[in-house]
């Protein structure tokens, strides 16, 4: 299966575009546009997984797809809106690190995928080599966007994102087990309760969720 086929080329176009919005995270300074971008990436995963479902012959995987949609897309993005309201965060947010070099370490990464993912599965199907090096793009901007990000919101979203490329790698795998995905989705929702919990406990003691602020207070006591 190669370029000019159907089944590759609209799987490509969605990862393609999962990626294009990891870049758009990366973007973004205002914490409602971020939490858009990300519900765009998560409806993006669960059309992702569908077409795989349809592409492998792969039933499951439309459980995956549906799983996606309602948390990614719906529930996830609604849970982060709320904290929004209750934290008053409508305002743009300080990064570690500028906008443009942010932009560039992300392309560098990119590249670091595609050279790491394409000599070692040169034996595999074109359309899974590719999905994974557009999948571990998506997982290395994730983890760049919580590093680079000093609100602690944003650094839920960066795992959340990150969580979306491991989803984009699994089903991408012809084979894959459906446990292997819906585990690694159940760990990441009790990941995001816990930050979700930390997010108010900084909020709480600081009156902020930049956590710039747990460096001033470091070895304090209550």
């Amino acid at each position: 299966m190669t370029f000019g086929q159907l089944p590759y080329d609209v799987a490509h176009l969605l990862g393609g575009a999962m990626l294009l919005l990891s870049f758009v995270l990366l973007y973004q300074r205002r914490v409602t546009a971020v939490i858009h971008a990300f519900a765009m990436q998560g409806a993006l995963l669960a059309l992702a997984a569908a077409w795989q479902a349809h592409v492998q012959g792969a039933p499951q995987l439309y459980l995956t797809a549906l799983t996606a949609l309602v948390a990614k897309a719906v529930l996830i993005p609604l849970a982060l809106r709320v904290l929004v309201r209750r934290l008053d965060l409508h305002r743009t947010v300080e990064t570690a690190m500028g906008i443009g070099p942010s932009m560039i370490a992300g392309v560098a990464l990119v590249a670091l995928a595609i050279l790491v993912v394409l000599p070692i599965t040169a034996g595999v199907r074109a359309i899974a080599r590719e999905d994974l090096a557009l999948a571990l793009s998506v997982v290395l901007l994730g983890m760049l966007m919580m590093i680079t990000r000093r609100n602690a919101i944003l650094q839920v979203v960066g795992l959340m994102s990150l969580e979306n490329g491991l989803i984009l790698a699994a089903v991408g795998v012809a084979g894959m087990p459906l446990v292997v995905e819906l585990s690694t989705a159940a760990l990441v929702l009790v990941a995001f309760v816990v930050a979700g919990v930390f997010v108010f406990q900084i909020r709480e003691r600081f009156d902020s969720v930049d956590i710039g602020f747990l460096e001033t207070h470091r070895g304090e006591r209550r």
